[in-house]
């Protein structure tokens, strides 16, 4: 019997032994990652550039974007990487790195978009102090408290993760080290101290989410009170990007850390995980800008600014 302090490294989920398929999804993910860099990176540099975008929204959907380019950078690049050499291999401080990191950003981006509730809450419900409670300062605090909430939580999560004992091979049937499929290879009763701070972790969740509820329940009241039509579209071109993101990322990540083992299985795993870990990452920049006709227009300016001063910088040269 072995524990976690013999295991030097874990195997991945290999997609497929088919080389062909291999450079297939080789392909498919990076295109997914580049599009996810190019997408948060527009975002990023628009919200630092553009001052018409420096406001608690934008503010926070910066943090977003940078949170979701550490996210989608901890799993996928190994993913690819493991496609191209063929191998599953992960060393174990690797292994350790995922979890550690996918814990603090996922759980960071999960109360940031908290924060964000209330930043739609107030922008929409009590207007006339929106400039008071949510001052730069506010924000910064806001922001700082998300970063460090993830963080705490998920250093303690990884070290009590890798203090168990294993014994049950090393084989991870996921494309990263996910805590569902660690502790499949506890053979102790200690991992009942994992289950329970999975269930505490679900309890701050869960109260995150009733303000969520709340907060939204709140907006589309007063929304429905505001007599323009234009007032409406502009309030849901806001909220509801934002709701559409909560949505995808509270279901499938909280189904795939507290279903039950009977409702387990490779393929279902390997979906689920997915959805939390690589599509929102990719599709948060659509998502947000295809209804933020402001957060376009300053996209489209910053393109055609650097377009226009690449034509005049080759037009300039000898």
């Amino acid at each position: 019997m072995s524990n976690s302090s013999s295991i030097t490294q874990f195997l991945l989920l290999a997609f497929t032994d088919t080389r062909k398929l291999q450079f297939l999804h080789f392909w498919l993910f990076l295109g997914i990652y580049l599009a996810a860099l190019l997408g948060n990176g527009l975002i990023i540099t628009t919200v630092a550039c553009d001052h018409h975008l420096h406001t608690p929204m934008y503010f926070f959907l910066l943090n977003l974007s940078l949170l979701d380019v550490g996210a989608i950078s901890t799993t996928v690049p190994k993913s690819i990487a493991n496609s191209l050499w063929d191998t599953r291999a992960i060393s174990y401080m690797g292994c350790v790195a995922q979890v550690l990191f996918v814990l603090f950003l996922f759980g960071a981006e999960y109360s940031l978009l908290t924060v964000m509730s209330y930043d739609r809450h107030v922008a929409i419900c009590k207007p006339l102090h929106y400039g008071t409670l949510l001052s730069s300062r506010a924000c910064v605090h806001m922001a700082a408290a998300a970063w460090g909430a993830g963080f705490l939580y998920a250093l303690l999560h990884t070290a009590n993760t890798f203090s168990l004992l294993l014994c049950k091979d090393n084989a991870l049937h996921q494309f990263f080290c996910e805590i569902p499929q660690i502790l499949k290879l506890s053979c102790s009763d200690s991992y009942l101290r994992e289950v329970g701070l999975l269930v505490f972790g679900a309890c701050l969740a869960s109260g995150c989410f009733v303000f969520l509820v709340v907060s939204y329940v709140q907006i589309f009241r007063a929304v429905l009170r505001i007599p323009s039509e234009q007032g409406w579209q502009k309030a849901f071109s806001t909220c509801l990007p934002h709701l559409a993101v909560v949505s995808l990322f509270i279901s499938t990540a909280g189904f795939a850390y507290l279903k039950p083992p009977s409702f387990s299985s490779p393929l279902l795993d390997l979906v689920v995980s997915l959805l939390y870990s690589v599509v929102p990452p990719a599709l948060n920049p659509l998502i947000y800008s295809l209804r933020n006709q402001q957060l376009k227009d300053a996209v489209w300016k910053l393109i055609t600014g650097w377009f226009y001063q690449a034509i005049n910088c080759s037009s300039s040269s000898p």
